[in-house]
């Protein structure tokens, strides 16, 4: 997936799950943007990015150090696993579509993505 968003590219979606979680197709796909300065005008780890983070039981900088070694998808599903138990997996997922549906509602639209 590209993560140079300077040219109008975009993260995928936060409702896009990776193996039953949610979130982390687009904070992986924001957090090598970050590394490689590419971001443009997205914000990492932004405070949705923090709470998932938090829920999960994992930091930022524990994300971060993690793309030193993880490349693909499964890698970092496979570093993830490793740390996250399903119950707080299940914890940020409740937590995304209970608590920020309108925010992942918003970006959605900002992206043009089709509702699901």
């Amino acid at each position: 997936m590209a993560t140079d968003f300077r040219n109008g590219d975009f993260p995928r979606r936060g409702r896009e799950a990776i193996d039953g979680y949610l979130w982390l197709a687009r904070v992986f796909d924001k957090a090598r943007a970050a590394r490689d300065g590419t971001i443009y005008d997205y914000i990492y780890p932004c405070p949705m990015d923090r709470g998932v983070f938090d829920r999960w039981g994992i930091t930022a900088r524990m994300f971060d150090a993690a793309l030193d070694t993880c490349q693909s998808d499964d890698e970092v599903l496979t570093w993830l696993k490793a740390r996250v138990p399903p119950a707080r997996r299940d914890d940020a997922n409740r937590w995304l579509v209970d608590e920020k549906a309108a925010s992942l509602d918003r970006q959605d639209a900002e992206e043009g993505a089709v509702p699901v």
